[in-house]
């Protein structure tokens, strides 16, 4: 191959990964905005500038852009998690600083929609449940396995208690969606969360 093959090559590349990004960029805004139900695709193009026939060439329809988008949002969420608990030495104040880092992230109607809304219901509760153990839900089985191996939590099984910690989390954010009150109701939340996790720390005089 040439060098001119090469460059026509990577220019190639560049613009199909610019065409994704703009693709991703405004149906996650049409999607927050508006519900994936009430999103066309002949809207999606529009706003990014493409056509039709790019995005089939990027993406096999509608379901598969949105699961791109909630892929994202989920990263996003598990990152701010993650930055989240890192500040944190001790793995006790870890857990809790990315327990709260979630609620906080999960106020963002964009992320309630996308991810808690939408999510499970255009691919299904499997689906979404299986992306959802790729980022903030390992996160939370990671720190509570390393919790339970140091003693600060009694032995039990991970998967179940991940399930009821993250159930329970998502739960409390998808209420405060519809919150009158979001500021109070969000610091409440937050006290409730942190008196649920209190209640797994196995006292010190059983330790």
């Amino acid at each position: 191959m040439t060098q001119d093959d090469n460059g026509g090559s990577g220019g190639r590349a560049r613009q199909r990964e610019q065409t994704r990004q703009a693709l991703v960029r405004e149906s996650r805004r049409l999607f927050a905005a508006s519900g994936y139900g009430a999103v066309g695709l002949s809207e999606i193009v529009r706003a990014a500038g493409v056509t039709k026939g790019a995005l089939y060439h990027q993406f096999a329809g509608k379901t598969e852009l949105f699961r791109a988008v909630l892929e994202e949002v989920q990263q996003e969420v598990a990152a701010r998690v993650a930055t989240a608990a890192d500040a944190e030495t001790d793995p006790w104040r870890q857990l809790t600083a990315g327990c709260q880092a979630f609620l906080t992230a999960g106020t963002d109607p964009d992320v309630q929609r996308i991810m808690l809304v939408d999510g499970p219901a255009v691919l299904g509760w499997t689906e979404w449940r299986v992306m959802d153990e790729a980022t903030s839900a390992r996160h939370l089985s990671e720190a509570l396995t390393e919790l339970i191996d140091a003693g600060v939590i009694a032995r039990q099984p991970v998967p179940p208690l991940a399930h009821l910690l993250s159930g329970a989390m998502n739960e409390a954010v998808l209420w405060l969606a519809g919150s009158g009150n979001a500021a109070k109701d969000l610091a409440d939340v937050r006290a409730a969360l942190a008196r649920m996790l209190e209640a797994l720390r196995v006292a010190e005089d059983e330790g």
